[in-house]
């Protein structure tokens, strides 16, 4: 059982964390910000029902995240010394700490590099502002675990498993050059898969068809089991790339493909196969030192569309499953993953994605496992268009808190929670920490976790 986390309430105002209170509202039919009618359950695929939303109820025990991102310095900015970085990370915890969070998700492979010592992996660009170069005597991972900690935050080390590029304007044998020698992109340049993308530049990836990109993938992972005291592993949404691939991997596909099954069936399996077996690596580490590190993965929020599939959901976007070959819904069935985050970033009035029948659909799907659900939500979103409103978020709480499988809450991302871009933002973000998380929170364990 997890230690109570510190500040938490005494027992005389426990209580109060079961009472609805000030921004989050009262029992209500939403409303559609661009018509004014009530909310349609499914947009334009479930319109005879409406959406309506309890009252905030604070709970005791909640998944309250936030994803730091370092890729393009999103969130969290390059640094050469250790004084700086030490500093700049200290604020980031202080200010999760402050605002109620109770755990972070830092990205510490973006792309095939590394926030740490690593013998598989250079250090990252996104970190001094050059591959393969440190901040002398000094291991960043080390120290932002043990300062999470201090603060009583988990700490999920955040990987992208295959991703060599985010897009670049030259082509693979021309950025392959670029990267430091112990990149395993640059010693294994044919197990690197190359996509021109309708903008022109190049997306790089490692082939997830090739056993040796598994093995690296495994080994990255025991690496830091081994090294690094963390509370999960986690891995983001991209897998093969959301946009068409074509037959770029077919080399792969005829030399690994014994069962001759369909390209889709084969790529679908390769992935499935690096998910199994990241699981068995955290469960073996697990058994051998008696300690309880959960495996979690953040997945595009749409699985599969119900014209598309008959277990699919009342949406009609872009599909994980048939794009990127990612299998979330088996993997929760199957236990392959401890918690799973559905990036929910749309709101109640898409009309093709529509937030209820989305949450709705991923609480049916945990049911019955032992796989933890928290939802990730686009904070990032808000103020974009006159559909995302200050009070979106915040209704999706309280949406959530009628679905009895749904624990939590992980926003995206830390710069917007604490530098926001908007007025509307900056208005969301008060109506969460100061309207709902006025008190702190103790974090659900991980019953899948072995």
């Amino acid at each position: 059982m997890r230690k109570l986390r510190a500040g938490i309430l005494p027992a005389v105002v426990f209580g109060l964390l079961f009472t609805g209170f000030g921004l989050c509202g009262a029992n209500e039919v939403l409303k559609d910000p661009t018509t004014g009618r009530p909310v349609r359950y499914g947009g334009r695929f479930e319109t005879r029902r409406t959406v309506s939303v309890p009252p905030y109820l604070q709970r005791a025990r909640e998944m309250r995240g936030v994803w730091v991102a370092t890729v393009e310095n999103i969130d969290f900015g390059r640094h050469t010394d250790a004084a700086g970085f030490k500093r700049d990370f200290i604020a980031v915890v202080n200010n999760l700490q402050r605002a109620k969070f109770n755990a972070i998700f830092f990205q510490v492979r973006p792309m095939c590099d590394a926030f740490y010592p690593s013998k598989h992996n250079p250090w990252s660009r996104w970190m001094t502002g050059k591959e393969g170069q440190a901040i002398p005597n000094f291991d960043p991972l080390a120290f932002m675990v043990a300062e999470a900690h201090k603060r009583g935050l988990e700490f999920h080390a955040w990987l992208n498993p295959y991703r060599v590029n985010a897009g670049a304007q030259v082509g693979k044998t021309a950025y392959l050059k670029t990267l430091d020698n112990k990149s395993f992109a640059k010693r294994n340049p044919g197990l690197v898969l190359e996509s021109k993308l309708a903008s022109g530049r190049y997306s790089l990836f490692l082939n997830p068809g090739e056993p040796r990109v598994v093995r690296h993938i495994a080994d990255t992972i025991a690496e830091i089991l081994e090294n690094y005291p963390v509370d999960a592993i986690h891995f983001d949404d991209y897998f093969y790339l959301y946009s068409d691939i074509g037959t770029i991997d077919s080399a792969s596909f005829q030399r690994n493909n014994p069962g001759r099954l369909s390209l889709e069936e084969w790529r679908r399996g390769n992935v499935d196969k690096a998910i199994y077996t990241v699981k068995k690596t955290v469960d073996a580490y697990n058994r051998r030192s008696g300690r309880k590190v959960a495996f979690g993965v953040s997945p595009f929020g749409i699985w599969a569309n119900k014209k598309s599939n008959p277990n699919g959901s009342l949406t009609g976007g872009k599909q994980s499953y048939y794009a990127q070959y990612a299998d979330t819904r088996g993997w929760v069935r199957k236990g392959w993953v401890d918690y799973i985050i559905p990036q929910l970033y749309w709101p109640f009035s898409h009309e093709v994605a529509a937030y209820a029948a989305l949450a709705d659909w991923w609480s049916d799907a945990v049911k019955g496992t032992r796989v933890r659900l928290f939802i990730g939500q686009g904070l990032y979103r808000v103020g974009a268009e006159r559909i995302w409103q200050p009070r979106e978020l915040v209704d999706q709480m309280r949406y959530n808190q009628m679905l009895f499988n749904v624990d939590g809450t992980v926003i995206f991302s830390y710069r917007n929670v604490f530098m926001p871009g908007n007025g509307q933002m900056k208005e969301a973000v008060s109506r969460i920490l100061q309207g709902c998380w006025r008190y702190p929170a103790r974090l659900p364990d991980y019953p899948n976790v072995r």
